[in-house]
């Protein structure tokens, strides 16, 4: 074995060790910060790869910017632990079949194609000035448009449902109607008062303290 593959071994089992403390913290921030450290070890894993675009993708937009804001709302939210907890036994004779029926699929199917000893090839030596990013929007634009577009559009139709979940008219909630404040005016906003000026007295020896100071 090569150098790189002792480092694929140790970032795996690392990986594997974040991704089992994930479901297992009893603590939702120490679960965060432990899948923090798996999409960590999963773009090392990528720059193996020569995937550096997805790489840098992974620790920019999931670790820099969602598992941040991740981290900040369950933080400032007082989540109760107890509350989660209830009902975990009750659905776990359901969930531990599916989830076994889950894993022993995705052995079935990924198993024999990528993990075969059959299977395995070397390495594909790529030409000076290749460019994994370009290789990649060529990729997505012509052989997976379809799917690309599919997702996205998938992605809108997400986005208007949550602001229209948002918006909806509730009792407990504040209720603007953005037409209204769309329409209005400033006259309707801003008044202007005219108010005297206060002039404030100031006697002769504190001015001559003043200017002495």
């Amino acid at each position: 074995m090569i150098f790189q593959d002792y480092v694929f071994y140790v970032l795996a089992a690392i990986l594997l060790f974040a991704g089992f403390r994930v479901i297992t913290a009893r603590n939702p921030v120490h679960a965060a910060l432990f899948l923090v450290l798996a999409f960590f070890t999963a773009a090392g894993i990528w720059l193996l790869l020569e995937a550096e675009f997805l790489a840098i993708a992974l620790v920019l937009v999931y670790v820099g910017a969602v598992m941040v804001l991740f981290l900040f709302v369950v933080m400032m939210l007082d989540i109760n632990l107890d509350r989660l907890r209830e009902g975990f036994w009750e659905a776990l004779p359901i969930a531990l079949p599916i989830g076994v029926l889950v894993a022993l699929e995705m052995v079935m199917i990924l198993g024999a194609k990528h993990f075969g000893s059959a299977r395995v090839s070397p390495p594909v030596q790529h030409l000076q000035g290749y460019s994994n990013t370009a290789e990649l929007g060529h990729q997505l634009y012509s052989v997976y448009l379809l799917p690309f577009e599919l997702a996205s559009v998938i992605l809108l139709v997400a986005i208007v449902s949550a602001i229209a979940l948002t918006l909806r008219d509730r009792k407990d909630s504040k209720f603007l109607d953005p037409a209204k404040q769309v329409v209005v005016k400033r006259i309707d906003r801003i008044r202007m008062v005219s108010m005297p000026a206060d002039i404030e007295e100031v006697s002769e020896n504190e001015t001559d303290r003043k200017e002495k100071s």
